[in-house]
Parts: structure tokens; sequence; C-alpha cells
């Protein structure tokens, strides 16, 4: 048991549209927010599969509204600049994001390049930059995993130094978040796993760094057992709406957690090599997760065993209760046919340089277990030699 003897505050500025079906009440919410003329902040995938058309065409008919589909995986500064670019010349009047992470991070920080009269996303990098309210955002998720629909950050990719940059502000969280279960039947296995999997590193990274809250220890717990219990399902029978249901309310209460706690290294891993390889980053946290688990658990124990317990595999405590969510973790990687960090054909010249950026990272800090330059490269060989 812990921080009960600790103040900590719980906000929840997000409005929340949940089930299946419910992206009809669309044009209804946009009424109720009294806006007029939405940029559409997507990507091209969105496009390609039809729901970019399947969403807009619930918006009023007498809604104007433009589309900027040019988000890429791992949204790079530029986009944010040409998104806030497009936002301007139409004269937008809020921002309806639609996608999995990667847009709805984009949008968030459009909006904060909108909100400050700003062209260039780099000097709101951190925590507590932006100072004024950002135009209303709404985020549709297409997918179970990065939870942003619900947080109160972007992550954005520096292009010029090669690295993931955080904008972290109570002013990025959206509006309202629209989940409709429904959007993430077209996700493929592929991408359902990877996603899958970092939402779960989401929760158990909330659970288990050493400044999370009593309120987030228990939506972290609830997100666990959630996407445990219906990912392999979600990945073998995409078509399977209660198994989804479940994933994105889990990747949901991922997000809701992490943002009232943190995440931790396996992040700052992941970011690293999302930033010099442009690798997707679920895929990075999914192959980076066990490992981190395994090389922090001494400092942890009883929290990775209570992370077993969510996961319904042992009711052991202590050091048998911690080896099994790892083992857990390991197994359902597997199960979900997630690749190796080999198969990444990351050039372990490199590693030093990996290392060095996720030390640097500004949630190494609240990582159960301290970790080093050092540390991080035994992580890094830990994981290639699998």
């Amino acid at each position: 048991m812990k921080n009960f003897m600790s103040t900590f505050s719980f906000e929840l500025p997000t409005g929340i549209v949940f089930g299946p079906g419910c992206i009809k009440e669309l044009a209804n919410e946009l009424q109720k927010l009294g806006v007029s003329r939405p940029l559409v902040v997507t990507d091209s995938g969105i496009v390609k599969v039809g729901i970019l058309d399947k969403v807009t065409a619930l918006l009023p008919k007498t809604m104007e509204y433009k589309v900027f589909d040019g988000v890429e995986p791992n949204p790079k500064d530029k986009n944010v600049s040409a998104g806030a670019k497009a936002y301007k010349e139409f004269n937008a009047d809020c921002i309806l994001a639609i996608g999995g992470g990667s847009s709805i991070d984009c949008a968030k920080s459009i909006g904060v390049l909108v909100a400050n009269d700003a062209t260039d996303i780099k000097p709101f990098e951190g925590k507590n930059k932006p100072s004024k309210p950002l135009p209303p955002i709404v985020c549709v998720p297409t997918t179970s995993g990065t939870g942003s629909e619900l947080t109160f950050s972007s992550v954005i990719t520096d292009t010029k130094n090669d690295y993931k940059m955080t904008v972290k502000n109570q002013f990025t969280a959206p509006k309202l978040a629209i989940c409709d279960p429904e959007l993430t039947l077209t996700c493929p296995p592929e991408i359902t796993a990877a996603c899958g999997v970092d939402a779960l590193t989401h929760a158990i990274e909330a659970y288990t760094v050493n400044c999370s809250e009593p309120i987030s220890d228990a939506v972290a717990l609830y997100a666990i057992e959630l996407i445990y219990e219906n990912l392999l399902t979600c990945v073998n029978d995409g078509n399977n709406i209660e198994a989804r249901s479940r994933m994105l309310m889990g990747s949901m209460l991922g997000g809701i957690a992490f943002s009232h706690s943190d995440v931790a290294s396996v992040h700052c891993i992941a970011e690293a090599l999302g930033g010099m390889y442009d690798l997707p980053h679920g895929t990075c946290n999914a192959i980076f997760l066990s490992y981190m688990m395994e090389y922090c658990m001494e400092y942890c124990e009883d929290h990775y065993a209570r992370v077993a317990r969510a996961m319904g595999v042992t009711p052991d405590k202590g050091r048998a209760g911690a080896e099994a969510a790892v083992n857990a973790v390991k197994q359902l990687a597997k199960d979900v046919n997630l690749p190796s960090f080999a198969e990444l054909k990351v050039d372990p010249a490199d590693f030093d340089k990996i290392a060095e950026i996720s030390a640097k990272n500004i949630s190494t800090d609240s990582n159960p277990r301290p970790m080093k330059k050092e540390d991080y490269l035994a992580v890094l060989n830990m994981a290639m030699k699998g």
C-alpha cells in the first residue's frame, strides 16, 4: 500500500462518450461545443480504409470542414507545423482528430501552436510550457493502444535531432473523446497486437512508477485485467465486438492512469528508437516491456506480483508473483506474434546513443529502479540476446 500519506490531485478534463455505435453522436456533441468549422486531422491509412468518410458523413450537412491527412507514423514536428498552417488558412474553430495515437498526438500539438500563435512545436517541449487554452479538440480513436484521447501530453519527433520530445500540460488534454469500439474492427492483427501491448505497458508502468497515486493505481490495475484478458481474442478474432470494447476501455483506462502518474523506462527506450529509426512506438514498447520488468524486479517485486494477480496468472506474492508477471508478459508477446528486438534490425553500434537518449528522457526519473545510461545499455543487450 502506498501514497495514502501524500498529497495528490486527480483531474479528468476530457469528456467521454463510449460504446458501440456512439460515433453517431458526433454531430450532436459538436453542436454542444458550439463549433462549426473543424480541421479534421488524420492519416492516409484512415483515409484508405474508409473510416474518414464514415466519420465525416456524420457531420451536419451545413458544417464546413477541412481535412489534414499529413500525419506520419511517429508524428513529426513538420507535420504539426503544416497542420497549424492548415488550421489558420481554413479559419477553423476546433480540431477533430480521427485515428490512432499519431493523429491524436499531432492534433494536440497543432492545437498548442494555434493557441500560442506559433509555428514550431520545439519551444513547447517538456512540462507546462503551453500557457494558453487550446481550441476544442475532439478525438475519435481507431486503435486500442495509446490512450492519447485522454492524456495531457503529445509525443512529437524532433526531426533535426532525431528524437521524440514530449509536450505535456493540462491544456493539451482534449475536450471530448468519442470512443466507439466499432471503429477498431478494421485494425489489422499486427497493429492490434502492437497497440494492445503498448496499452498494457502504459498500465503496468503507471502502476509501478515511483510517482503513482491511489486512484491511478486502481485504474491501472483494471486496465491490466481488461487488456490481458482480451488482447489475444482481438488479434485472433478482430470482429469480436465485445472483446474490442473491453480492449478499448482498457486502453482508455491505461491513458488515464499514466496521465496521473507517469510512464517509465520502457517508454524511454521506445521513444529513443522511434526518434532514431522511426520504428513503430507500440512495437518497441511491446518488445521491451518484459525485459525492463525483469531488470527492475528487485525494486518492485510486490507491485509486479499485484500485476500478475490482475492478469489472473497467480495468487503468489513477492518474487514468485513478480516472476509470473514477467513470464506472462513474455508469453503474451509470443502469442500475438510480436517481433523480437533482433528482427527490427537496430545496429548494436547505435546502442550507446540510444541509451544516452533514453537516460535523458523526462520519464527516466519515474522508473522504479534508478536508471543511468549503463542500465539502458544492459536492457538493450538483454533484449538483443532474447
